[in-house]
């Protein structure tokens, strides 16, 4: 009977993962096993009886040394009180949550078995966007009031470029980012060659771990967007090597090409149609290259340097 079982849910997941590689079969059958904690539920039960249990349950959430009043007037704040509500609403039922988080952290058990994914735990972070997923070895937080849908009164005040972001989907891309970020050192010099293959790596990582997911979320663009960006790859190529940008330390382009923006800077008339962080899409396309033309793993790719990479990368844009 277990047999049967364990077969039924492969064949569930191997329906679900379309896109998956040939080795998706060895990663499906990589043992990681998933169990969220609901502390955005749990808080909000404290009693002064209960809350000491609550802080050795979660001693990384509740201070000890904050006062027990501190706990007590946020669980009863107006505003904390209407995002518990509302969070309530949309995930009442975190199945689909759970399964994406088992497909990304069966992919991050394959390629790094020495990690110990599968603990999770929900909180609410009144909407804090810098940290809406963290990935520990131990644990993975997610801010569930963070992804409660672009069109939530929540979010009436943020920009219209990010607005996507605030979807469920976002969950394991951000969380697969959170991973990445914490393997792949930040460049030590400022060179925009650096910053695109540091985001480039990145991009790349995610694609890897979660490669049932489309490009476009994985590059937080939406699908005429990724399409205006490989249409465009070869121009923008021929912008970036004829105007010196790849060995130039000017930080102006990382804010023009790297950062989050509504569109990339070029100062032409077409910088309106583009999406923003062409950079990031072309470091990328680069990372991809040097991955297919060189036998390397991820942990050796995130060792390697940016000026290794692009000369070994053999990269030619798609025209």
């Amino acid at each position: 009977m277990k047999n049967i079982f364990y077969l039924l849910i492969s064949s569930l997941l191997l329906i679900s993962c379309k896109k998956e590689t040939a080795i998706s079969n060895e990663i499906l059958e990589t043992d990681v096993k998933v169990s969220i904690n609901r502390f955005d539920q749990e808080f909000m039960q404290i009693t002064p009886e209960n809350l000491n249990a609550l802080k050795l349950k979660y001693p990384f959430l509740l201070n000890t040394n904050t006062p027990d009043s501190i706990w007590f007037n946020e669980k009863n704040d107006t505003l904390f009180q209407e995002l518990h509500k509302e969070t309530q609403g949309k995930f009442a039922d975190l199945t689909k949550v759970e399964n994406d988080l088992t497909l990304l952290f069966k992919h991050i058990k394959h390629y790094f078995p020495n990690e110990n994914p599968g603990k999770v735990i929900t909180v609410l972070s009144k909407v804090d966007i810098t940290n809406r997923a963290i990935y520990t070895d131990s644990i993975s937080l997610i801010s569930l009031d963070t992804y409660l849908g672009k069109d939530h009164k929540f979010y009436v005040d943020f920009d219209s470029y990010i607005l996507n972001d605030f979807e469920p989907n976002k969950i394991p891309v951000d969380l697969a980012e959170s991973f990445a970020s914490q393997k792949i050192a930040p460049p030590q010099d400022r060179l925009f060659l650096s910053s695109m293959i540091y985001w480039g790596k990145i991009l790349y990582y995610k694609e890897q771990l979660l490669p049932n997911v489309t490009p476009s979320l994985l590059m937080n663009y939406t699908p005429d967007q990724l399409k205006w960006a490989e249409e465009n790859e070869a121009q923008v190529w021929k912008h970036f090597v004829e105007s010196k940008y790849l060995y130039d330390n000017d930080p102006k382009l990382v804010a023009r090409f790297i950062q989050r923006a509504p569109f990339s800077k070029f100062y032409l008339a077409l910088d309106r149609e583009s999406p923003g962080s062409m950079g990031v899409f072309m470091g990328w396309q680069i990372v991809r290259s040097y991955m297919k033309n060189n036998n390397v793993t991820l942990q050796e790719l995130a060792l390697k340097d940016a000026k290794t990479i692009f000369e070994q990368s053999k990269y030619k844009p798609k025209k």
